[in-house]
């Protein structure tokens, strides 16, 4: 086994914790947006303000890192995001920062690799999170690609544009029709409204205030792409930019939003040190490669990889939150495992195509929206935050419930003090229920 001096100490593992998650409301990306004239990297502070102002226990000088992510690192996304947005919203000068970039994935690979840190020991408390100003910066806006991809026949050229990657995986799966797509996607519009009239988005929004010139200053405290209401014959009447005769429209996909996200995280001791609620444990996690023309069904192999780092079934995860890139893409991962389109275990508060899929940040909203589900739920122990990645990537999270009665983390009472409820040695750790 390991040897080391008596200096050195045991290479253990430390649970890692979710404590909090809040987001911008999600814009539409454009002139006529809420966000038009707003920079990204004030969207982030907003969201990293937020975070300090709800947990009043956490001292800004015991953060150890902010990763912030953004796909279009360029402009007011730009200049190493973590460290110029924790500069910006305040935090001591102390505390370091630093950028990611994979793309639709950036704010979860925030997550897992500052959880990582956390595991490792080297960082007691992080914030990560992502920001996407799809206005200011359309998607591969300023970007080269190297020659090499078209000469060399390294992707097909229709790889680099998602909508055709959502067509391509409609030929090879002919079950998925545009009918179960259209259905889907009017699912999430009204599973989206019936959580805003429970009151189930709101508590995890951060208003955001933003002038524009003739109109003064407005209040921005829900989301703006949501169209409430939207039946399938409205879907139906929509043209298939991607393809004539098409199957992928602006209905039945995520459109191109503005907005941010971040979270913190913490070792399970510090959060019990500081008196931070616990929302879930991190279970495992997983990115997985496929073939770019097929992007979509990315979630596929990441979840199969995680579960199995996690010694988990498919049948033990009780809640999903599947970023809705396309509905196509959700159904080729349903379908795959077994799951029928309107399972309620799938996306209980709706999806990306009805809230809106700001690239790199979106992966803290999956996780926002589990950590309420989980809070809701105490039936359920296990649960999974998933999305498809640009260029032919998967990411998978897993997370488990602390309200679930075989919680196998340390349960923390509000006070602070904590008790170990159940051993979390590596033979019982992450074992199915």
């Amino acid at each position: 086994m390991s040897h080391h001096g008596s200096s050195g100490s045991p290479r253990t593992v430390r649970d890692v914790v979710f404590v909090d998650g809040v987001r911008t409301p999600f814009g539409r990306a454009g002139d006529k947006g809420i966000y038009a004239g707003t920079r990204a990297d004030d969207l982030m502070v907003k969201c990293i303000r937020e975070l300090l102002r709800r947990n009043p226990t956490l001292p800004a000088e015991r953060i150890d890192e902010v990763a912030v992510a953004a796909t279009t690192q360029t402009g007011d996304q730009g200049l190493t995001l973590g460290r110029t947005a924790a500069l910006l919203a305040g935090l001591p000068r102390t505390v370091p920062g630093f950028a990611i970039d994979r793309m639709c994935a950036g704010a979860m690979t925030a997550v897992t690799t500052t959880a990582s840190g956390i595991g490792f020991g080297a960082y007691d408390v992080v914030i990560a999170g992502g920001v996407e100003h799809m206005g200011n910066h359309p998607m591969g806006s300023g970007a080269d690609p190297n020659p090499r991809f078209m000469s060399e026949g390294l992707v097909d050229p229709a790889a680099l544009n998602m909508g055709n990657t959502a067509e391509n995986l409609h030929d090879r799966f002919p079950a998925i029709t545009k009918e179960r797509t259209d259905a889907y996607a009017v699912a999430s519009q009204d599973k989206l409204a019936a959580a805003y009239g429970n009151g189930q988005i709101q508590p995890d929004l951060v208003p955001v205030a933003t002038l524009k010139p003739g109109q003064g200053w407005t209040l921005n405290s829900v989301d703006e792409p949501p169209r409430p209401g939207t039946t399938l014959e409205d879907l139906a009447a929509l043209r298939t930019p991607f393809r004539a005769h098409g199957r992928v429209t602006a209905g039945n996909a995520a459109g191109l939003n503005d907005g941010a996200t971040a979270a913190v995280l913490a070792s399970s001791e510090a959060a019990a040190e500081l008196g931070l609620p616990v929302k879930m444990r991190l279970v495992s996690y997983a990115y997985a490669g496929v073939e770019p023309e097929v992007m979509g069904i990315g979630p596929v192999p990441a979840t199969e990889k995680a579960l199995k780092n996690a010694g988990l079934a498919i049948g033990d995860i009780g809640l999903f939150e599947i970023n809705e890139a396309f509905a196509v893409q959700v159904l080729s991962f349903l379908d795959h495992f077994g799951i029928s389109d309107d399972d309620p275990r799938v996306n209980r508060y709706g999806g990306a195509i009805a809230v809106g899929h700001p690239l790199a940040s979106s992966g803290v909203r999956l996780m926002n929206q589990l950590a309420r589900q989980f809070e809701e739920d105490p039936s359920v122990r296990y649960g999974i935050t998933t999305m498809c990645i640009g260029l032919g990537m998967g990411a998978t999270v897993i997370w488990e419930n602390p309200h679930h009665a075989d919680y196998s983390g340390t349960v923390t009472t509000p006070g602070g003090a904590s008790a170990d409820e159940a051993t979390t040695d590596a033979t019982t750790e992450g074992a199915a229920a």
